[in-house]
């Protein structure tokens, strides 16, 4: 198993911290990834899910601003996913009707919980993203969801990218295999953001001021 900081220790795995405001990003938690038998099943998002609902919890409780993110295509020509669905022609159940396509009920947004959607792997390349967040006066994006290779590695690379400091909470995150999951959470750790454990979260909030019970 990976675990990041093993190799190139003090080259590629600097940590950046916490900034002033974060805000926590639940990156594609839809049942198409838990429910057993389905294409796009993943048992590693299985594993994560209760962790995410522990710190989606933990962000409700203390205020901060918490957003969804979700896929979802027009059907019939699916035009909207371009050469992605060539590619993972498994993407298509993201159509709006289809139960694989709705939200995990662990981690269901609530009613003043934004939902962006979105086409391809990061949750900033075609959306508002970034520009709500700025709007926010967010500098630190924490991380949670699936697939650790896919979603969750390129929206730690856009949020980079876009000037945010990235935190991927390494419990809640999840990917069909244990080898890329920690391969990428290695890559993440080294060059794009921090791998932190959930109990680094719930301290940074604590920290803030705010009053949990963290059992």
């Amino acid at each position: 198993m990976i675990s990041p900081g093993d190799n190139y220790a003090g080259v590629w795995d600097t940590r950046i911290g916490f900034g002033e405001r974060a805000a926590l990003l639940s990156v594609d938690f839809m049942k198409a990834y838990t429910t057993e038998g389905a294409d796009l099943y993943a048992p590693g998002v299985v594993a994560a899910l209760p962790h995410a609902a522990r710190a989606l919890a933990a962000a409700r409780e203390a205020g901060i601003p918490v957003i969804h993110t979700n896929i979802r295509y027009q059907p019939g020509r699916f035009l909207d996913g371009g050469i992605w669905v060539k590619k993972a022609p498994v993407m298509k159940a993201m159509v709006e009707g289809n139960p694989l396509a709705a939200f995990c009920e662990e981690v269901t947004p609530d009613d003043q919980e934004l939902v962006i959607t979105k086409q391809y792997a990061s949750a900033f390349f075609g959306t508002t993203l970034a520009a709500t967040l700025t709007a926010l006066g967010i500098d630190t994006l924490v991380l949670i969801g699936c697939s650790t290779s896919g979603c969750i590695r390129a929206t730690a690379v856009d949020g980079l990218q876009h000037g945010f400091r990235v935190m991927v909470i390494r419990q809640a995150v999840g990917d069909r295999h244990p080898e890329p999951h920690e391969a990428n959470l290695f890559d993440i750790n080294g060059k794009y953001g921090d791998v932190i454990n959930a109990a680094d979260f719930l301290a940074h909030l604590q920290e803030k001021g705010f009053n949990h019970d963290h059992d």
